[in-house]
């Protein structure tokens, strides 16, 4: 049985942060959660919600008071610009008695990683997951205002994973023995296209959605439509176009790490069928 531990997440509010909350309140462990502004954060029963921001590394120092574990994210402030404050994280952090840190991969190089995977004088472990089950959330306007999907290159691979899972691992790494200095690439348990998506959210909300294939000169359009630079126009052509095969390939991380399968899309669309405007739905 896991003695309980007490842990501190930073990044509370993300979608990773809160699933990792979550897990741990589940799990039995005392959970506090870092936020700029604990009144508007609305945390579940039983986690301590406590002030502090990365941008400002002392500011932690009282949240990381009797912590053995620290969940941290690559980035911070209001324009998510890379953190710069790593070491003096850390150093606060080993000061408090932190035992283990978790450091959500941001998707290349990062100051605040480095200084995670340069420190030995804590319990590290890297999570890298792949494409979000809930970036499918960014279809439901165009799902409920007119039942359909726009999206280029429909018949890219993702091994999509549940947010959940994300948390479940990271929360794993955080209060048990055996995951220190890994580097843990976390994904769902099978390739989907944009087709596989799309039905199984069609299935979890009850009504047909069809799926409108665009063009790479449409997309483009659209996302210059939508304020993206050119830069990031090339990056999501390159992720969409020719999606890294670590993006596409599955692996058993969930279940090495957790002893459960990790949970499949049509599970995660069934949970957020009322987002899609299922049939009897609010």
């Amino acid at each position: 049985m896991t003695t309980s531990q007490n842990v501190l997440v930073t990044g509370a509010t993300g979608t990773v942060g809160r699933q990792v909350v979550a897990e741990l309140l589940a799990r039995g462990h005392a959970v506090r959660a870092l936020t700029r502004d604990p009144a508007k954060a609305d945390f579940p029963d039983g986690v301590e919600a406590v002030r502090g921001d990365l941008t400002d590394p002392d500011s932690l120092a009282p949240a990381l008071e009797g912590v053995t574990g620290l969940h941290l994210i690559t980035f911070g402030g209001a324009c998510f610009a890379p953190l710069e404050t790593g070491p003096r994280i850390l150093e606060l952090a080993r000061a408090a008695g932190v035992r283990r840190v978790t450091v959500l991969h941001g998707g290349g190089p990062s100051p605040l990683e480095d200084a995670v995977r340069a420190d030995d004088g804590v319990d590290w472990t890297v999570l890298m997951p792949v494409e979000f089950m809930s970036n499918a959330l960014e279809w439901a306007p165009g799902i409920v205002d007119a039942d359909e999907v726009r999206e280029p290159f429909a018949g890219r691979l993702s091994a999509m994973v549940h947010e959940g899972d994300i948390g479940a691992v990271a929360a794993v790494a955080l209060t048990e023995e055996g995951h220190a200095g890994r580097e843990y690439v976390i994904t769902g348990p099978e390739p989907l296209t944009v087709g596989d998506k799309v039905a199984a959210l069609a299935a979890a909300r009850g009504r047909e959605i069809s799926l409108v294939e665009l063009t790479q000169e449409q997309a483009i359009t659209r996302w210059r439509a939508a304020g993206h630079s050119e830069d990031v126009i090339g990056f999501l052509l390159e992720v969409y176009g020719n999606t890294p095969e670590v993006g596409r390939t599955v692996v058993d991380t969930v279940e090495k790490v957790t002893g459960r399968p990790a949970r499949t899309f049509a599970e995660w669309a069934a949970e957020h069928a009322a987002a899609f405007g299922a049939t009897g739905a609010a």
